[in-house]
Order: C-alpha cells, then sequence, then structure tokens
C-alpha cells in the first residue's frame, strides 16, 4: 500500500510537470527543472526533519522562525567577521538550531507540555529573538562576504550545492530511518507508545531526539536560506512550517504518528514545489495560491484517515477470525 502511494504520488507530479509544460515549454527545459529542484531543496530538507517529529506523534511548529533566527545570527556573525570560514558559520547555525530544537524537545520530555503548545510558543520566541538580535533591520547582500553568499551558487555537476544538500540529506534520513536503533524507535513511538515502553523504548527522549533532528536541519536551512536570497530579517520564512508540514501530510505521513517514509516526504514536497512554481507561469493569482494548497492538504488528511480506518478495520477483522 505504502509503496503505490508513494509510485501514484509520483505520477501525478510528473503529470502536472508535463501538463504544465504542455502549456508552457518553457517550464520543462532542463535548466527549468534544475531550478524548481532547487527551489524546493530548503522544503524538502525541513520537510525530512518534520517527519522525524510527527512520525514520534509530535509537531513542530517553530522551523520556520528557527529558520529565521539561525540565519538572523550567522549573517550577523558574517557581517561583523566576514574573514570567519563557512564552514564554521555553516555549523554554528546548525548548532543554534539545535540549541532551538532541543528546548522544545525538553518542553515536551521533561515538562511534559504538548508538543503544539510548546512550538507554537517557541514560534514566538524565535522570530522575537531574532527581532531582538537584529533590531529589526535586515542584514542584505552587501553586509555579507562573497564567499557566504557563494556556497549555494556552486554548481557540482550540473546541480546547485543546495540541491546536493537536499540530495544527501535525502539518502542520510532514508538509511537512518530504515537501519538504526533510534529511526525504528521513531516508528515505534508513534505507532504504539505502549509497546514501545515494554520493548525498552523510552518514548520522552525519543521524541527530544527528533526534535532536535528537525531544529538541527532548520538551522542549517536558516544559513542556505539567508545565503541564498541574500537577505536575513525577522520575517524570512514566514508560514513556512505550514508548507512543511503540508508536504509531510501531502507525502502520507501520518499526523497520528508511526506512519511515512522519506519518500513520501519528498515527494509531497516537490509536488508542492511544483505548484508554487507553475501558477505564476500559467496565470493563475497570487491570491488563490494559499487556498488551492489549503484544498490539498485537507484531501490528503482525508485521505490518510480513510486510509488508516480501512486498515484498522481490516486488522479488526482478522483478528475477529482468528
Amino acid at each position: 500500500m505504502r509503496v503505490n502511494r508513494d509510485i501514484l504520488l509520483a505520477a501525478i507530479v510528473v503529470a502536472m510537470i508535463a501538463g504544465i509544460g504542455f502549456i508552457t515549454p518553457s517550464f520543462v527545459a532542463p535548466r527549468s527543472l534544475v531550478g524548481l529542484f532547487n527551489d524546493t531543496a530548503i522544503l524538502i530538507m525541513v520537510a525530512l526533519g518534520q517527519m522525524t517529529v510527527i512520525l514520534t506523534r509530535c509537531i513542530d511548529l517553530s522551523v520556520g522562525a528557527n529558520i529565521a533566527f539561525s540565519g538572523v545570527l550567522v549573517s550577523l556573525m558574517n557581517a561583523a567577521f566576514p574573514d570567519v570560514p563557512v564552514s564554521i558559520l555553516m555549523l554554528a547555525a546548525a548548532g543554534v538550531g539545535l540549541a532551538l530544537g532541543a528546548f522544545n524537545g525538553a518542553m515536551v520530555w521533561l515538562a511534559g507540555i504538548p508538543p503544539i503548545v510548546v512550538t507554537l510558543g517557541t514560534l514566538s520566541i524565535y522570530r522575537g529573538l531574532a527581532f531582538v538580535a537584529s533590531g529589526g533591520t535586515s542584514i542584505v547582500g552587501r553586509q555579507m562576504s562573497p564567499a557566504f553568499i557563494a556556497i549555494p551558487r556552486i554548481e557540482i555537476a550540473g546541480l546547485p550545492t543546495m540541491s546536493w544538500f537536499a540530495i544527501i540529506a535525502v539518502i542520510i534520513f532514508a538509511f537512518a530511518l530504515r537501519a538504526t536503533r533510534t529511526g525504528r524507535a521513531f516508528y515505534a513511538v508513534g505507532g504504539n507508545p505502549t509497546a514501545a515502553v515494554y520493548a525498552g523504548i523510552n518514548a520522552g527522549k525519543t521524541q527530544f531526539i527528533a526534535f532536535c533532528i528537525s531544529g538541527t536541519i532548520a538551522g542549517l536551512c536558516g544559513y542556505l536560506w539567508a545565503s541564498r536570497y541574500t537577505i536575513a530579517y525577522v520575517d524570512i520564512a514566514g508560514g513556512f512550517e505550514l508548507d512543511v508540514i503540508a508536504s509531510c501530510v501531502i507525502g502520507g505521513v501520518s499526523i497520528a504518528g508511526g506512519i511515512g517514509t522519506v519518500a513520501g516526504a519528498v515527494l509531497g514536497a516537490l509536488f508542492l514545489g511544483v505548484v508554487k512554481n507553475a501558477l505564476p507561469v500559467i496565470h493563475v493569482s497570487p491570491f488563490w495560491q494559499l487556498a488551492i494548497s489549503g484544498v490539498v492538504i485537507l484531501g490528503a488528511v482525508i485521505i490518510n484517515t480513510g486510509r488508516e480506518r480501512r486498515t484498522g478495520r481490516l486488522i479488526l477483522k482478522e483478528a475477529v477470525s482468528t
């Protein structure tokens, strides 16, 4: 069922690209498709981090604010100390994101506060910190060093570096979720928390690790966002958390936890990327974008809920028959 769903979503994405290419042939030009993937790279990466959180029956609404705060901090660091190597700044961005994610996870694990309440609060806190750090001003390209803004624009084998970041993230997550104890624990905690505890899995600690992963990815993407768009300010990635959650839901990641694949999350992100890039091409008003995205999300939730209910009835039927 899962493989069939991913294949169906992949077919839909391909059909959308082909249909739009029929209307506007330039949309399917190789450079255009590379640009489409590159535009979606950050969404793919953050969606993978979000997926680990959702698998454990949690949610992280603060990823957009994490991106903003991390991006502002490393941009300020670069403006003040332009000779600091970019690799250090990238590690700093990931470290800031890790700290923010760890705070979310600690509030859920140690304080026992519901994840949606914690991250709804930290969403405002982290954006407030970004405002305080930047003084309400923007850090723009002329304040950034050439090396700082060069990384996302370097091409390797025809793909920009940011696309390679996304590809590497996909490979790492695909391996980690299938072949590591922690990856399997994410599914166990989300699928049946009680059974996971009896199996010796610390559910709270597992959720904490998931938040740390999500935060680290968001922090790194804070640098990528600022360097790619050559601007950092308090409102960057505003509402981005909704696109991230939508990518997971469209890709079949169950908001009830325990169900989801890396392929599904990536395809969900690509689906949204195609929609957002295609609407201007086919001259659809940008004011319709939120409405269209909302309809897609609602439809995906309805489909997922119906599929899970059918699966539950099947299990019950088999249990009764035995």
